[in-house]
């Protein structure tokens, strides 16, 4: 029961980040890191940029996750050059928002990065 409502305090949270975050995008460079983060994240993409004022994502989505060795230096990993447009940022971000444990753990990291006073989410 802790752990659901932990779960649903961290979604909530970021979502109001995000809404904020997109009502100024250009206004913090933080706000635009936030954005990429999710992004690669959601897609396994790398070289993310956005584009705020045509509305439009450029990334290179990662073909093929079995290639990716953590042991060795990956020179080449084969990609595909994505170009997305997307009518609202907020919505679109929200999509990207997944609900299982491991990325639930991400956005707490996120969050805990946003915050004034470097305090953790914990249990109630």
């Amino acid at each position: 029961m802790k752990k659901a409502k932990l779960r649903e305090r961290v979604l909530v949270e970021l979502e109001k980040l995000i809404s904020l975050s997109c009502k100024n995008p250009n206004g913090s460079k933080k706000y635009e890191q936030l954005h990429v983060a999710l992004l690669k994240k959601y897609y396994n993409a790398t070289n993310v940029t956005i584009d705020y004022h045509r509305h439009r994502i450029k990334m290179e989505v990662i073909q093929d996750d079995s290639l990716y060795d953590p042991k060795t230096v990956n020179t080449y990993l084969p990609t595909i050059y994505t170009n997305l447009l997307f009518n609202s940022l907020s919505k679109f971000l929200n999509s990207c928002v997944e609900k299982d444990n491991k990325s639930i753990g991400f956005y707490t990291q996120l969050l805990n990065s946003f915050r004034k006073r470097n305090k953790t989410l914990e249990l109630v």
